[in-house]
């Protein structure tokens, strides 16, 4: 499907640019022709310029070296027939116009260059998106899924919220979670927590035991990580002790592991509707559950685990609490880039209020409405990545 719609934007692309030629060539006959006309004390020929000028913006350097070529040889015309070729001022305006179309020509070939490797990026940006936050399905199960992910940075399709979602006997598991901090280096715990879930979610049958799991194998990706920056520290400064670098280096490493964590939410939800569904809440934001004609409820956990990454912490347990979710209702999970954002005037964005008018909306229309209802709230942009999971027991 992508393959067929690629060959037609070009050829859109290539439409449009012939059709917008039309606007140099124009300029480049009427400047010539209003200055054919003028006196010869009046000198229109320098405005030439301002037909590659023009073409740069929409066409690569081909076209606009081509429509400088017709720039200049109109030029050359303007001068054979206005005054004398040869004069001073006409080979002045001419060199002039050679040297700044070929300015313009080789701006265009860095813009082309710079765009390539942008679309490379981007190819490759796409990719681990796809490898790492790999889209829901529609149907899971009983379920109907959509998912919404909005990043805060220009050009980025991945940054630190993170979902998923798997069958497991007699049920479909969730999880959706938030990385603390952004950059590669929460890119870099995002995977590790999406791989882990999707490998353990198989091997346990509760969600605490999911959880300390989850919790384990994130601590001994932080210390992987932080042996690293230590082996990397002390390697490259071979002017101070060693054993002094090593122990530097090592209690960076350390603090850096305690200042990362990850929030997150696990939840069962059985085949059969007349079981509760399960959450497991791991210092994350409450899901709210939505019925259309009924008040959103805020499934808040009674008893507050820490995140992923903090589970050592003194008396930290993971525990799983029951909820009756019915045919028909919607369980919105999401992250705290959503109900964080904020207004012009610093004001939050009221989810529980906006969602009382989206019970009854099917999971797709759900995160539409989010989504666009969420950019108008903060004027287009987010101050930070959002994410949403809308899941309907159909």
């Amino acid at each position: 499907m992508h393959g067929r719609r690629r060959p037609a934007a070009l050829r859109g692309a290539w439409r449009r640019a012939h059709a917008l030629v039309m606007i140099p060539l124009g300029f480049i006959v009427l400047i010539s022709v209003v200055d054919l006309a003028s006196p010869t004390d009046v000198h229109l020929g320098p405005l030439l310029v301002v037909a590659p000028a023009i073409t740069a913006s929409f066409a690569g350097a081909w076209l606009t070296g081509l429509i400088g070529a017709l720039a200049v040889t109109a030029q050359v015309v303007i001068g054979i027939f206005h005054g004398g070729l040869f004069t001073t001022n006409h080979e002045t305006q001419i060199i002039a116009l050679i040297l700044v179309s070929t300015l313009i020509v080789l701006y265009c070939r860095v813009r082309e260059r710079r765009g390539r490797e942008l679309t490379r990026v981007r190819s490759v940006s796409e990719t681990v998106q796809r490898v790492l936050l790999r889209p829901l399905p529609d149907r899971l199960g009983p379920l109907r899924l959509a998912a919404l992910y909005l990043p805060a940075e220009d050009e980025a399709l991945l940054g630190g919220d993170l979902y998923a979602a798997t069958r497991v006997p007699g049920a479909t598991r969730v999880l959706i979670g938030d990385v603390r901090g952004k950059g590669l280096t929460a890119i870099e715990d995002a995977a590790q927590v999406l791989g882990a879930f999707r490998e353990l979610a198989h091997h346990h049958t509760g969600l605490p035991g999911l959880a300390a799991a989850l919790d384990a194998g994130f601590a001994r990706h932080l210390a992987e990580t932080a042996g690293s920056t230590g082996a990397a520290g002390a390697a490259g400064d071979g002017d101070r002790d060693a054993g002094s670098a090593a122990g530097s280096a090592g209690a960076a490493g350390e603090d850096d592991a305690v200042e990362r964590f990850v929030t997150v939410l696990l939840a069962d939800l059985p085949d059969d509707p007349v079981e509760p569904v399960r959450i497991a809440n791991c210092g994350h934001p409450p899901p709210l559950l939505l019925a259309e004609g009924k008040p959103v409820r805020t499934l808040e956990a009674v008893h507050s685990a820490p995140p992923i990454g903090l589970g050592t912490l003194p008396g930290a347990h993971y525990r799983q609490e029951s909820y009756d979710v019915r045919s028909g209702e919607t369980l919105l999970l999401y992250t705290d880039g959503v109900t964080e954002a904020r207004d012009g005037e610093r004001a939050f964005y009221p989810l529980s209020e906006r969602a009382a008018d989206w019970g009854g909306a099917e999971p797709s229309a759900l995160v539409d409405r989010l989504r666009r209802d969420l950019l108008a709230h903060v004027g287009g942009r987010l101050k930070d990545d959002a994410a949403a999971v809308a899941i309907e027991r159909a």
